[in-house]
């Protein structure tokens, strides 16, 4: 299991000060959120392209994967009445995969909460819009060579795909090898009745969950509030998971560095323990 860090949590840093701190901090490679790198992700040369994945490669890490896809440029959604804005946004989601498979990344989490909010009319419709979009994913993420994952998150942000009961629906409906699911802990602690280990337990061996991110419900680091993660890290370990574990806090106390630091050492003394 490689640890991977949320490189927007170190976003005050320069894009190569962060790999180097990631780095000296002992994870294995970033999770990118595409908006840190340009406002229009889709921008970004194939020059470009290499100069980010060798500033990461260079300091041992990898990128793992993208997440946080939809958030620049604004107005995208694959859930809204405008064919326009829904071609534009299915036309980022393919160019995300590309952009994924140029970094050297292996996986795309597909959050964006407000990009997939159902309309309080219509929802019948909306959800079509929507799965339309994923099937496209799928078909693009097979082309570069990577797994597109549909995130499940609480309804505190969304009120589409909210367990990963029904994100493994989603899934199964769309029947492609290249779009799967995940799991976000803090998430999971906010929507699902089973406890994480539980849910790794059920869903791992469906061959569906290809990630995992790491938080507490609280919305900080691992280890920064009530969520136990010894019997999270024991359920991967008991299911042979060999994806990537993602740190994705996102209230940063003391700061960004200081919760990337607590991260890693409270994640690495547990797999240790689990060893």
């Amino acid at each position: 299991m490689r640890i991977s860090l949320c490189n927007e949590v170190l976003a005050g840093l320069p894009f190569a000060a962060q790999c180097t701190l990631a780095a000296e901090l002992g994870y294995d490679g970033l999770e990118i959120a595409p908006f840190t790198l340009s406002e229009d992700p889709l921008s970004l040369t194939a020059a470009e392209r290499k100069v980010i994945r060798r500033a990461v490669e260079e300091t041992g890490l990898a990128v793992t994967g993208l997440h946080w896809l939809l958030v620049t440029p604004k107005g995208m959604s694959i859930t809204d009445t405008d064919p326009a804005v829904r071609r534009r946004t299915r036309d980022m989601m393919q160019g995300l995969c590309e952009l994924c498979a140029d970094l050297g990344g292996r996986y795309l989490v597909h959050g964006s909460p407000a990009q997939r909010q159902l309309p309080e009319r219509d929802i019948h419709a909306a959800k079509g819009y929507a799965l339309e979009a994923f099937r496209y994913a799928a078909r693009a993420a097979e082309k570069a060579g990577v797994i597109y994952c549909v995130e499940p998150l609480s309804r505190r942000e969304t009120n589409f795909i909210n367990t990963v009961a029904e994100a493994i629906g989603v899934v199964e409906g769309i029947g492609s090898n290249s779009f799967r699911t995940m799991i976000d802990c803090s998430a999971a602690g906010l929507a699902e009745e089973e406890s994480v280990a539980e849910l790794i337990a059920r869903w791992m061996p469906s061959g569906l969950i290809s990630h995992i991110q790491v938080n507490d419900p609280n919305r900080k680091g691992p280890g920064q509030g009530d969520m136990d993660f010894v019997p999270i890290i024991a359920a991967l370990k008991q299911h042979d998971y060999a994806g990537d574990i993602g740190v994705e806090p996102f209230i940063y106390e003391p700061n960004g560095p200081g919760v990337a630091a607590h991260s890693i050492r409270y994640l690495r003394n547990l797999l240790g323990a689990a060893a």
